[in-house]
């Protein structure tokens, strides 16, 4: 049972109250004045603290003002022991902090009832700050997961491929996904999606299409069809199914030996092929993953040059916000690209925050870059 500390310069008054709460079984402490109760505060941490207004030196609400302010002491309940009865006095040892006030003279009855009630919202408290710190353990173990996913940075010499990537999650666990790797010899498949919403079911529907993509278990689709990959994924994952969540997805397949890339977007922003000065947006009309049954996808195809660069992202890259409510906008993410597609991926990020004004993301930020040699 949590500790009782009894803040009070009157010594009658502190044996009265420690008395008749330890006949109800409670462990109490006390403190003769303001100082050494907060000095008995860190030591004790108590569950709740019968302060009395009216000390020298330091009254109670400078008392209750920092045990408030010290995060120490967040479920701590702080009982006001005061002779004054008026509303002014009452909203100022609220403002203060205090939780409940105990008037003079001590009803012992009331003194019981209010510590009963004191001591069960401390450990609701208390009982909800350690679920919490649970659940983000749990969440900081998932996220940990969902990144080990994540394909490492990759450079195929045969073929003269390189890729790299950046993902910035909104919260711990984000909606994007993306991956890269060879379906045989001949053909490797790039893609990138996004969930719709945020937080822990997002990123269950991110890894679960993921792993069907990573594990080529799609039934009925030949993986380096892009088409018939988008065809395959909209019949499992339809949102009725999935708590209303749909995503976007832009899937290729790169063929080294002829350097074709055939390639199918639903619903997700375009691609960006550069070459020299040149750029071209690679995307097809489909509608997102999940929305209606029984769609049919687009697929297209482009002859990938040399010495360019294929930029796949979420929209999070580029709906970033400043303070005047602007939006930075697709075409300002393009011209920044396009200005100069060897540069950092990192010069994207610090670009997106300084507009936005701070480092953090509404969404996720995924961005991820091909180097044809």
């Amino acid at each position: 049972m949590a500790a009782i500390l009894i803040v009070d310069d009157d010594p009658t008054i502190r044996l009265v109250l420690k008395r008749s709460l330890e006949r109800q079984g409670y462990t109490v402490e006390m403190a003769s004045n303001g100082s050494e109760g907060l000095e008995q505060a860190h030591l004790l941490v108590p569950g709740l603290i019968i302060c009395d207004w009216m000390m020298p030196d330091m009254d109670g609400l400078e008392v209750c003002r920092r045990i408030k302010a010290d995060p120490k002491f967040s479920t701590t309940f702080f009982i006001l022991l005061t002779a004054r009865t008026e509303v002014e006095d009452r909203i100022q040892g609220l403002d203060a902090g205090a939780d409940e006030f105990l008037s003079k003279p001590i009803d012992p009855n009331e003194l019981r009832a209010r510590v009963r009630a004191g001591l069960r919202l401390h450990q609701l408290s208390y009982d909800l700050q350690q679920q919490t710190a649970r659940l983000r353990a749990e969440l900081a173990e998932a996220a940990s997961y969902v990144r080990s996913l994540l394909p490492e940075p990759a450079y195929f010499p045969d073929c003269k491929v390189t890729l790299e990537w950046r993902f910035l999650p909104s919260q711990e666990l984000g909606g994007d996904s993306f991956n890269y790797h060879w379906l045989d010899e001949e053909h490797l498949a790039i893609y990138l999606l996004d969930v719709s919403g945020h937080g822990v079911g997002s990123a269950l529907l991110s890894v679960s299409v993921m792993n069907q993509l990573r594990t080529q278990g799609l039934a009925d689709a030949d993986p380096r069809q892009p088409d018939a990959v988008l065809r395959a994924l909209n019949h499992s994952f339809q949102m009725g199914s999935h708590h209303e969540m749909y995503f976007t997805l832009w899937y290729g397949v790169y063929q080294p030996g002829s350097r074709l890339l055939s390639f199918a977007s639903a619903g997700h922003p375009p691609a960006l092929l550069i070459q020299g000065q040149d750029s071209l947006l690679l995307k097809t009309a489909n509608l997102p993953i999940g929305i209606l049954p029984d769609l049919t996808f687009q697929r297209d195809q482009v002859r990938i040059p040399e010495n360019s660069h294929l930029y796949l992202f979420s929209d999070g890259v580029y709906e970033v916000i400043n303070p005047q409510r602007e939006i930075w906008g697709l075409d300002n993410l393009i011209a920044l690209l396009s200005k100069g597609a060897g540069n950092s991926l990192d010069q994207v990020i610090h670009q997106a925050q300084s507009f936005q004004g701070r480092t953090d993301f509404e969404d996720d930020f995924s961005l991820l870059r091909v180097s044809f040699g």
